[in-house]
């Protein structure tokens, strides 16, 4: 009975990263975009979000920074590839979505006529 509960246990610790692996992205910024009062520089991103539909947390992550979390909005989308959406608001390039392969990422507070 130990041996089967020692295998389940590495069977689950083992797919904890495969569930993990669903709920991230690599995205680069190729200009600085500001998300909520922190600008973002130009550069490689880890975004890795949690919950569903309207109650989405998600955080961007670049090495070496402190992250940034935001609340967003899940949307189902069918972009078959990985990008953003931003407005120009009083001058700044403004994060408003970030467009996954099968869902759109839209940030709170974001309009809904982005670039």
């Amino acid at each position: 009975m130990k041996r089967f509960l020692a295998y389940a246990l590495v069977l689950g610790s083992l797919s904890i990263p495969a569930f993990a692996a669903k709920n991230s992205q690599s995205l680069t910024l190729s200009t600085p975009v500001t998300v909520g009062s922190t600008q973002l520089d130009a550069g490689n991103y880890k975004i890795t979000w949690t919950g569903t539909g309207a109650n989405v947390e998600v955080t961007i992550a670049q090495k070496g920074k402190t992250p940034v979390t935001v609340a967003a909005k899940m949307v189902d989308a069918k972009n078959g590839r990985v990008g953003i959406i931003t407005d120009t608001i009083n001058g700044k390039t403004v994060l408003q979505t970030i467009q996954l392969d099968k869902a759109d990422l839209v940030l709170a507070g974001a309009s809904s006529h982005g670039e």
